[in-house]
């Protein structure tokens, strides 16, 4: 009987909207069973004219792998945001070697947010603009969801604090933040 193989676990993105303004933050942790491999890895990345923000979490060479086919789709559809991500889900959800990828994305511009999933799962945000995904998708998400409801702080002010507080939570989630903003 073979050893198991370590879970790779990576990564918290969350994407908050408040007043016109979309941000997207993730942290730059990626472990390998019990140990760190990289701290300073960047998961959230621009597209279709840095227009679109796209944060991926799961196994890194399979998000890299679904950014790229996201980015051929926006191409394709003329920077069409909603029309892209209805075709990569449906691709991811049909095609044998993309059914393998073990990744989560969320895509956002100014006004628009999708989370898309392997499992043909294509889901916008509730009302309060806020999305999570990854190893500590859920404290950063409660962290941010107070934050909106009880302070004035900005997008980007409620995304840096709600992802510090998942950082001091999960151990696969630490403090080296990437942000970017719409």
């Amino acid at each position: 009987m073979s050893a198991p193989t370590p879970q790779t676990r990576s990564t918290t993105v969350l994407m908050v909207r408040r007043d016109e303004r979309t941000c997207m933050v993730s942290d730059g942790q990626v472990t390998l069973g019990e140990a760190v491999l990289k701290s300073g890895a960047v998961k959230v990345q621009r597209a279709g004219d840095d227009k679109v923000l796209v944060g991926f979490a799961g196994g890194a060479a399979d998000g890299l792998a679904l950014f790229a086919r996201f980015e051929t789709k926006l191409g394709e559809y003329s920077g069409n945001l909603e029309r892209a991500v209805v075709e990569l889900a449906q691709d991811w959800r049909t095609d044998r070697v993309l059914r393998q990828l073990q990744a989560q994305m969320i895509v956002a511009d100014s006004s628009r947010s999708f989370l898309v999933s392997g499992n043909g799962d294509l889901l916008q945000p509730d009302d309060d603009g806020l999305m999570a995904i990854g190893s500590g998708a859920n404290y950063a998400l409660a962290a941010a969801r107070a934050l909106l409801r009880h302070t004035e702080l900005t997008a980007a002010q409620i995304a840096r604090e709600a992802m510090l507080v998942a950082a001091e939570i999960c151990i696969y989630t630490n403090d080296h933040l990437t942000f970017e903003e719409v």
